[in-house]
């Protein structure tokens, strides 16, 4: 049986994007819909809860009139709800041990901040064991599909496709975990999966030019084969390669490859203007010190605007 998948809110516009993300994705895979709160006792009430009013009667309002919103919107659906006195990061993935999937609402983009700018949301990226997707506030049902014609909002018209899958794919160490995750989002709404591997040109010397020493040396400079062509092609087949039996496991998905040269944040974020979703790998190391979620899933989760979903791996 599918596991559920789980939502943290918090009361914030981000967190009720997060929890409809979350009901949607529910739907897509058949399983029910798990919110979560969590409340902690302060010496002294915090300044945006009503004089009558204490911090658990808050918590219980917030996490009640979430859950309200979702069974409105998604009246089909299984929702349960739990409210937790306790830190934020423990609740959350205590919550979400035997999940398929965690949805977090992100702060959204801004000049003094990015995609993940609350410690809760990176540490509970950077330990979670299973998939984290980030979603900003603003995002609704309409954003994850194409522009409807006519003016037709696109939840009108249930046969409106679905905006392409991205995944990030390293191909020196590629992961089941991470390239499943893909296919399957991708296959679940119907759609395109575009798979973006970038590479850097190392130096390689150009070979001499063979000139007969008695000959006249030829005109105009030599050429030879460039460093960021003999790059480019070998991404190209590594990254064949390493896709030919997910295809194979996923006939009916459409897969376009890319092979960018140069930084891979700069390419993804290209990569997802149109997209209703990234996908990233996140190495699940114990760290002792530190929350780590590598460089290039840092940066993308700061600088691109859909959801974002983290998949650790081995």
């Amino acid at each position: 049986m599918p596991h559920d998948i789980v939502v943290g809110v918090d009361g914030s516009a981000a967190g009720l994007a997060a929890a409809h993300w979350a009901a949607q994705e529910a739907q897509r895979r058949g399983t029910g819909l798990l919110v979560v709160h969590a409340w902690h006792r302060h010496p002294r009430p915090a300044p945006y809860i009503p004089p009558d009013s204490d911090e658990h009667d808050w918590a219980e309002q917030v996490l009640r009139e979430a859950v309200r919103g979702v069974r409105a919107a998604h009246p089909g659906l299984r929702i349960t709800d739990r409210l937790v006195c306790d830190a934020t990061v423990t609740t959350l993935l205590a919550a979400s041990a035997d999940a398929g999937l965690l949805a977090l609402g992100s702060l959204g983009l801004g000049a003094l901040g990015g995609f993940v700018t609350g410690s809760v949301s990176q540490r509970v990226v950077g330990r979670s064991a299973c998939p984290v997707v980030l979603v900003r506030a603003g995002r609704g049902a309409a954003d994850e599909h194409l522009p409807a014609t006519d003016g037709v909002a696109p939840e009108e018209v249930p046969a409106t496709p679905y905006r392409r899958v991205v995944l990030g794919l390293r191909t020196d160490r590629p992961c089941d975990e991470l390239i499943e995750f893909a296919f399957d989002a991708a296959r679940r709404r119907d759609t395109g999966l575009l798979v973006v591997h970038a590479v850097r040109a190392a130096f390689r010397p150009a070979p001499a030019p063979s000139v007969p020493l008695l000959s006249a040396a030829p005109e105009g400079p030599a050429l030879a084969p460039q460093p960021q062509a003999w790059a480019q092609a070998d991404g190209e087949r590594t990254l064949a390669a390493v896709l030919r039996p997910w295809r194979e496991k996923y006939p009916t998905v459409s897969v376009t490859e890319t092979v960018a040269e140069g930084r891979a944040t700069v390419a993804l974020v290209r990569a997802t203007r149109e997209a209703g979703l990234l996908v990233v790998g996140r190495r699940a190391t114990d760290h002792r010190v530190g929350v780590h979620t590598g460089p290039v899933t840092h940066a993308v989760l700061h600088h691109v605007g859909c959801p974002v979903a983290v998949v650790p791996h081995d």
